[in-house]
């Protein structure tokens, strides 16, 4: 995991590198303060997912945030394969009031 969020806040630091701004401007338009993004930057998993989306809302990429598991094709397959077996119905005994039910409606 730790990997993982590192990589993300890598990916945010080098967003905001290539549009050349500071991290005070981000923090200012981000509403963060610059410990926070710092962390973000760093991959602290203790940076709330908000922070991440405005953070991502600067730099106009917010949309981004909506392909986190989009394609979930285990999940799917997992999915399909309930779809696709039968429930089985459960066998129903007879007892002895229904035999009596049943004798009498045949008279």
């Amino acid at each position: 995991m730790r990997r993982l969020l590192a990589g993300l806040g890598e990916h945010v630091k080098l967003a905001r590198l290539r549009r050349n701004l500071s991290q005070q401007r981000i923090c200012e338009r981000a509403g963060i303060s610059r410990p926070t993004l710092r962390e973000l930057e760093r991959g602290s998993p203790g940076v709330s997912l908000g922070t991440l989306v405005a953070v991502l809302q600067v730099f106009a990429l917010e949309k981004d945030i909506t392909l986190i598991a989009r394609d979930d094709e285990l999940g799917r397959r997992l999915q399909d394969a309930k779809l696709n077996f039968p429930k089985r119905r459960a066998s129903r005994r007879t007892t002895p009031r229904d035999q009596k039910t049943e004798n009498e409606s045949k008279l």
